[in-house]
């Protein structure tokens, strides 16, 4: 990719996501998606290799039918209630729709489909904005029209969402797609709560940002795309791997990280909400998900292969995400303290 396309697809992508999220009219804001979606195509497709072409093909699809279901949703509240605001959010199908279209862009199930496939299809970078920055906008929209949403359905595909990204996870090899379903769990934990705590809601989900990015950074600088390099990357880079670890488990939400902080809150505010049933499903549903994380966890720091090759130790790596990387991977692991601050703050 040349140095003027990156750079234009780069400010593309901050001004999309700028505009969606600080926007109050229906119109601005599906423009800023628009402009999301057309900045991070040339991201996934840079390679030119025909999976990371397919992968282009269908995150176009599904993020163009989810703008339209979104656009579509706008007007026909507009046309029955007179108004643009995202706020005033009242016409029934309206807000079914934009359920669905919401749904789809973060990958909820059951519109999931398209979103291991194309991580799978592109780079650890690309994948780690499509995991993260790319979710901020819609988990905007969702938190600004929250309170006219029906809680079933949320609550329906927070669920099924948390059940089927720890079921689907666990027979996964490659890491890309391990950390999509984990993707999808994490963002099904986030929707569960949305209508009771926005704040939560949010907080849950910058957390989210946090580990990810710490995980997809140290993946990234260890060059690992599925289990069985994951299991070589060791013996290169021992501190490196010792941080992925905890970054993992983390994700996991096992304390005292900073992972088990959200899912605490989250089963906290469930239970205060009279909705203990649910509370119990979504923390039973997460013993899935721990599975792969300690699988991953193993492999990058317990187990070695059988005649391994000596390789020379590499304390820090010549790439500028090392500084990144330390420091996410500290906060990924240390903030749990902080808890009572977070509180106060929130």
């Amino acid at each position: 990719m040349s140095p003027h396309t990156k750079l234009i697809s780069s400010l593309s992508l901050i001004m999309g996501t700028t505009i969606t999220i600080s926007s109050t009219h229906w119109m601005m804001a599906w423009a800023g998606l628009e402009l999301n979606t057309l900045a991070i195509i040339p991201f996934i497709s840079k390679s030119h290799h025909p999976r990371a072409i397919e992968a282009t093909i269908k995150y176009f699809l599904v993020q163009a039918t989810a703008s339209t279901l979104l656009l579509f949703s706008s007007m026909m509240n507009a046309w029955s209630t007179g108004q643009w605001d995202i706020t005033q959010l009242t016409h029934p199908t309206s807000s079914l729709l934009l359920t669905v279209a919401i749904a789809m862009k973060l990958g909820l199930v059951p519109f999931h489909f398209w979103f291991p496939e194309v991580l799978q299809g592109s780079s650890m970078i690309t994948a780690l904005l499509l995991s993260t920055m790319m979710k901020f906008p819609p988990t905007t929209l969702l938190i600004m029209t929250s309170h006219s949403l029906n809680p079933t359905l949320l609550t329906t595909l927070a669920t099924a969402s948390v059940a089927l990204g720890g079921w689907m996870g666990l027979n996964q090899t490659q890491l890309r797609k391990i950390l999509a379903f984990s993707s999808i769990a994490h963002l099904g934990w986030m929707t569960a709560v949305i209508i009771y705590s926005p704040k939560l809601a949010l907080m849950t989900f910058y957390l989210y940002t946090l580990m990810t990015a710490a995980v997809f950074l140290a993946l990234n600088s260890t060059q690992a795309l599925k289990l069985t390099t994951l299991m070589t990357s060791w013996t290169k880079s021992p501190a490196l791997n010792a941080t992925l670890m905890l970054a993992l488990l983390s994700l996991a939400g096992l304390p005292p990280l900073t992972g088990f902080l959200p899912k605490w809150l989250i089963i906290q505010e469930l239970t205060k909400q009279e909705m203990a049933t649910t509370a119990t499903i979504l923390a039973t549903l997460s013993l899935l998900g721990l599975f792969f994380y300690l699988r991953l966890a193993y492999h990058s720091t317990i187990t070695l292969p059988p005649n391994s090759t000596n390789h020379m130790k590499h304390w820090h790596f010549a790439k500028p995400t090392d500084t990144t990387t330390a420091i996410l991977a500290s906060l990924s692991t240390l903030i749990l303290p902080l808890s009572p601050l977070i509180l106060a703050t929130t």
